[in-house]
């Protein structure tokens, strides 16, 4: 008889645990794709213009160029800092250091000749709120090269930064609950 019960208990249980785990996928966002993105982008910019595979869009005053590729299922934000050729060895290890703790899911890059700040992801799992950080965060990148560089979501020690650079992050996410 104790078998019996225990083996209806694990059944119901197992039961109730996959009707759980059905929920929980049924509230999963839907995948992201070039359209979705742009109600995104559009809802952080009313003046964001479609070029070609991405967007083109201003944060707090800072370019962004967005570009999708759906066939590599990849999306990549950046925004221009400044010419490549004239860092520094010290600019260079600066960065390093910053992409590894400061920077966050932001990015120090170089590509043609331009050192960038950019955010890079998969497209399809990029849920929402990882976008809108991801932007800001590379906003912040790129606003503090040359000082913090931080992608301004964690900061260590006390000061004013940390809160200003957070402030934009929360903004968006803001703004990005409308859609």
């Amino acid at each position: 008889m104790f078998r019996l019960v225990l083996l209806l208990s694990m059944l119901l249980l197992g039961t109730a645990t996959l009707a759980q785990d059905a929920q929980e996928e049924t509230q999963a966002e839907e995948p992201m794709t070039y359209e979705r993105l742009g109600k995104i982008i559009f809802a952080l910019d009313e003046s964001a213009q479609p070029r070609g595979p991405g967007f083109e869009l201003s944060v707090s005053g800072v370019p962004i160029i967005v570009v999708t590729d759906p066939v590599a299922d990849r999306m990549r934000a950046m925004v221009p800092i400044r010419r490549a050729d004239e860092l520094t060895q010290d600019d260079l290890q600066r960065m390093m250091q910053a992409n590894f703790d400061s920077a966050l899911d932001a990015r120090y890059a170089i590509a043609n000749g331009t050192l960038w700040a950019a955010f890079i992801h998969p497209l399809s799992p990029l849920e929402k709120d990882q976008f809108i950080s991801g932007l800001a965060q590379t906003v912040n990148i790129a606003k503090t090269y040359g000082t913090l560089y931080s992608g301004g979501a964690a900061q260590y020690g006390g000061g004013d930064s940390g809160n200003l650079q957070r402030a934009l992050i929360e903004e968006l996410l803001k703004k990005g609950e409308e859609i």
